[in-house]
């Protein structure tokens, strides 16, 4: 009974800053889309990983603006009511907004430093050169698993869209990184880019 009392306020501090993190993401994406300021290092090439889940994204989003008046409309003699569904109404678009432009604003890249994996505002992996064995294609398709898992490699990060990846950048040696607010040691990452063909020309560019 002891231990569930001791891990349960660490784990409502966990959920806690990620809700913070994901707030703040989303304001920051906004901010970056509209002074056009993607995050991409000096010199480096951008490369998107959005394509397989934009439409679903874009639905949701409309789907979320239809709804605002037609729930105004249903709840409009209820000010106690109207305003605090209006202001959530407002709200759940606007993060949807910023989840969408937090993959806009931080794509992968590569450039003369090395290669930066993103995902939107949650992940943010630098693996510079001098870090990296090889990169090479390799797609993965798995549900389910967990964001960490040890493969052949050994400890492998795979930055999934819609269950897939489809780069492998091997480590020469392990990396430690933040991944989703807590420290984790890394011998590989997994990612998704749009466009393998472009992503693969420029690591050669730029490896050593």
């Amino acid at each position: 009974m002891s231990v569930v009392t001791e891990k349960a306020p660490g784990r409502v501090t966990r959920i806690a800053r990620a809700a913070w993190r994901a707030e703040v993401g989303v304001w920051q994406s906004l901010y970056r889309w509209l002074f056009r300021r993607p995050r991409v290092p000096t010199g480096a090439s951008a490369f998107a990983y959005h394509s397989p889940i934009m439409t679903i994204l874009v639905i949701f989003i409309v789907l979320s603006a239809v709804e605002i008046p037609i729930v105004d409309l249903i709840v409009h003699q209820w000010p106690w009511v109207r305003i605090p569904l209006l202001a959530l109404g407002i709200w759940g678009v606007t993060w949807m907004l910023g989840l969408l432009l937090g993959y806009l604003t931080r794509p992968h890249a590569v450039g003369p430093d090395g290669i930066r994996a993103r995902l939107g505002t949650d992940l943010d992996i630098d693996m510079p050169w001098e870090a990296v064995a090889s990169v090479e294609r390799s797609r993965d398709v798995t549900e389910k698993a967990p964001k960490i898992r040890d493969e052949a490699h050994g400890r492998t990060l795979a930055i999934r869209i819609a269950d897939e990846t489809n780069i492998l950048v091997m480590l020469e040696h392990p990396v430690i990184t933040q991944v989703s607010g807590e420290p984790a040691e890394l011998d590989a990452v997994r990612l998704w880019v749009d466009d393998p063909d472009g992503f693969m020309s420029a690591v050669r560019t730029h490896i050593p």
